[in-house]
């Protein structure tokens, strides 16, 4: 037993590296990163295809492997084709752009390995994330007894959300099919995923008719509220936006508020895509009355430019969330009590959770948040500036002037099917591949989308794709 032993361990060390092994790994993993960011301004924003599946298909064995042939195989088969998140040229969907310092963080938290659900684990950890959330809920304008939760992202941050509030309202199994939802066809599709999953896909769901900017409509909301409640429905859960997916457009909080208020409801504001253009002046003028939410989702990946899998929930009143999601557990008796304050598993639906406050907390305090406020700021007027040139541009004819930095806009060919014809538009575009756009379809037409929030987009960015377009069109035409 004692041979098997030894010879086990002299096996299952090679997995504890030495300092010095690990000063070689990050220079080599530094190598890369530099070679990365320094060929992002020629890299392409967009390949078709696929890279070669080989490596992938290898397997995996009881050879070791070196760094930095390892590190090449990172380069080819996952750097190369498809969406480039870090580039600038990134204007479709909602561009998440991973600024470097994050990555920094993530590898501290990683080496530190500290597991942040429970204070009594880690309470340095938990603190950081509890002054990161106490942070964005003064930003919202949550007054004190307000809470939340760093998440993996707005699906997740939604669900929580939607999960709150059901069990606040006291929405049992029973009541589910008399108990009507609201909101507008441009909800994000995550809160019908959500619905299903918390088992709620049968809530008669009433979608609210939008004004021409595809903003809820007020007035129409009461009127059904007011409708279903006297068919016998229990009218429990408003699902608001604060820029939608498809249109950057913001429902009217300070109208919508006061009847969820009224009516009872459960007001519920996703705010993934715009709740942190609070931060500059441009946003605060259209983004009023988030306050008034009983619970809202923002999305660091997005408005703070952080890598992908950096979501947040607040909640107005903590309670609400510890009730929905806390826990006991007997093994966890020493945590219980060296703690007065909630732990971000007594918030989720998690329990083994990574460290996510770093990746948020490095970057906020080593810039400061000056450039994060000019660079939203610079997006909002990105947007109004392609809004105004597209608008000019003959042929074509721009959506809704934007509330924040989405643009919807298509070519209208004098003869021939225009859908067909921004189809082909948009596949030239993707096909120069160093800005990326998508598309969508609004009032049953397709138009294309331009969504800026990428901190590497700049003007020189925006007049490029104007220049692809206009010549793209120009040609196809002919």
């Amino acid at each position: 037993m004692l041979d098997k032993l030894k010879e086990l361990e002299s096996q299952a060390r090679k997995l504890e590296v030495s300092g010095q092994e690990a000063e070689h790994l990050i220079i080599e993993a530094g190598r890369h990163a530099r070679q990365f960011v320094d060929g992002l301004e020629e890299a392409q924003t967009y390949t078709a295809g696929s890279p070669d599946p080989a490596p992938w298909s290898a397997g995996f064995s009881d050879q070791a492997g070196h760094i930095r042939e390892l590190l090449d195989v990172v380069s080819s088969g996952v750097n190369t084709h498809g969406i480039n998140p870090a580039s600038g040229g990134h204007l479709g969907y909602i561009p998440g752009g991973g600024v470097f310092p994050s990555a920094v963080g993530d590898f501290l938290a990683d080496v530190g390995n500290r597991f942040a659900g429970i204070e009594f684990a880690s309470p340095g950890a938990v603190q950081m994330e509890r002054s990161l959330v106490q942070w964005m809920a003064g930003l919202v304008g949550y007054p004190e007894g307000a809470g939340g939760d760093l998440t993996s992202g707005g699906s997740i941050a939604n669900l929580t959300a939607l999960v709150t509030a059901r069990e606040a309202r006291g929405i049992s199994a029973r009541d589910i099919p008399n108990s009507s939802i609201y909101l507008t066809a441009q909800a994000h599709h995550c809160i019908d995923k959500a619905l299903c999953v918390a088992g709620m896909a049968e809530c008669p769901k009433r979608i609210v008719p939008m004004d021409g900017g595809y903003r809820m409509d007020a007035t129409a909301l009461e009127k059904m509220i007011r409708e279903d409640r006297a068919e016998g429905l229990n009218p429990w859960l408003v699902v608001a936006s604060a820029g939608t997916t498809d249109t950057g457009a913001i429902d009217p909080l300070p109208a919508i508020a006061p009847i969820a208020r009224d009516q009872g409801l459960w007001l519920h504001l996703d705010a993934a895509y715009g709740g942190f253009f609070l931060l500059c002046e441009e946003g605060r003028e259209v983004l009023s009355g988030l306050e008034a939410a009983d619970s809202i989702v923002m999305d660091p990946h997005k408005g703070l430019f952080l890598p992908y899998g950096s979501g947040a929930l607040l909640v107005r009143n903590v309670h609400d969330l510890a009730r929905a999601h806390g826990y006991e557990a007997n093994y966890m008796l020493d945590a219980r009590e060296a703690s007065q304050e909630y732990s971000p598993a007594d918030l989720s639906a998690e329990l083994s959770r990574p460290f996510r406050g770093m990746r948020l907390w490095l970057p906020l305090k080593l810039f400061g948040l000056a450039p994060f406020r000019a660079a939203l700021s610079e997006k909002i007027w990105l947007a109004r500036y392609f809004h105004q040139r597209i608008s000019d541009m003959p042929g074509f004819e721009a959506g809704p002037r934007p509330d924040l930095s989405v643009v919807t806009y298509r070519y209208v060919p004098e003869n021939g099917d225009a859908d067909a014809f921004n189809r082909r538009l948009l596949q030239e575009v993707l096909s120069d591949g160093k800005v990326f756009i998508s598309s969508t379809r609004l009032d049953g037409r397709f138009v294309l989308r331009l969504a800026v929030l990428h901190y590497r987009t700049h003007k020189s960015t925006i007049d490029y794709l104007l220049d692809l377009l206009s010549e793209t069109a120009r040609r196809l035409v002919g």
